[in-house]
């Protein structure tokens, strides 16, 4: 883990509705905000819990930062809510891209509405419907949701969790 400037602390995991996260100490958060040169929106991260890496953003939620630690984190660092963990963090400067998977591709091709409605879609919804797609894992649920995430566009049925856009 060698991005940039490297921080170190320990803290608290807490939940926050169904959310578990720490709270960086302030001098952390503001070496974040240095390397990252914003104090705005999402800021990417390189994260260490107990030693495990991985990648994540901190967030901005209800007036505080927060570093969300989701559910195979924890249990790869053996940490749930109430325990005190160690962490190394680090602004992550490289781009995050997801490539849109190639059958969605194909059925926004094939359905020229759905292409329209798709290009209509706020950034972070565009976002959310490729992310949910490219890390499916059978072909099989790759076809079906390639399916419904069209159908969804179409104002058809509900998908991620959304009614129609």
């Amino acid at each position: 883990m060698n991005p940039t400037k490297i921080s170190k602390f320990s803290a608290e995991i807490q939940i926050i509705g169904v959310n578990p996260f720490v709270f960086l100490p302030d001098a952390v958060l503001n070496s974040i905000f240095r390397e990252a040169n914003k104090d705005k929106g999402k800021i990417p991260v390189k994260i260490k819990i107990e030693g495990y890496e991985f990648i994540q953003t901190l967030i901005k939620y209800s007036g505080y930062w927060r570093l969300y630690l989701n559910t195979p984190m924890r249990k790869i660092a053996k940490k749930e809510v109430g325990d005190t963990a160690n962490f190394e963090i680090a602004f992550d400067p490289e781009e995050r891209v997801i490539p849109m998977h190639p059958k969605l591709i194909q059925a926004l091709k094939k359905n020229p509405d759905a292409h329209k409605i798709f290009d209509s879609l706020r950034p972070s919804l565009q976002l959310e419907i490729v992310r949910y797609i490219s890390f499916l894992k059978t072909e099989e649920s790759i076809d079906k949701n390639v399916l419904r995430a069209v159908d969804f566009l179409l104002g058809k049925e509900r998908f991620i969790g959304r009614d129609k856009p």
